[in-house]
């Protein structure tokens, strides 16, 4: 847990390039109105975490997943929020498979080249 309350505030740099993100062009935000966002998203983030943890508890769980964020914003009434959730979270999964896939590929070459230097070394 964090020592302070300050400890939980989001970076300033990726509260303001979301924001941004989210605006039209040409329309800016107030410093404070930013920290006002900021600390509004650290506090849903707990709220959501909080949920989520009461989900993987029932589930006799010590580890919160993905599956229990989704229901945790089902069970707080962020209906809205669930479908483009699950897309995001079916794009994580789909990313980190292909990492995972491309580093074992990379491993096994590497393998490979070492078996056939050996082989080659062999015939000299």
């Amino acid at each position: 847990m964090a020592e302070r309350l300050e400890d939980l505030n989001l970076p300033n740099a990726v509260v303001t390039r979301i924001i941004k993100e989210s605006l039209p062009d040409g329309i800016n935000i107030g410093k404070e109105a930013r920290a006002a966002v900021a600390k509004a998203a650290s506090i849903f983030i707990l709220y959501v975490t909080s949920a989520a943890n009461t989900v993987a508890k029932k589930g006799k769980r010590k580890t919160i997943s993905g599956s229990d964020v989704i229901q945790a914003m089902e069970d707080i009434e962020f209906d809205q929020f669930i479908e483009p959730l699950q897309e995001a979270l079916e794009n994580f999964k789909k990313s980190q498979k292909e990492k995972k896939d491309a580093t074992t590929k990379r491993k096994q070459q590497k393998k490979d080249d070492e078996e056939m230097e050996e082989a080659a070394g062999e015939d000299d």
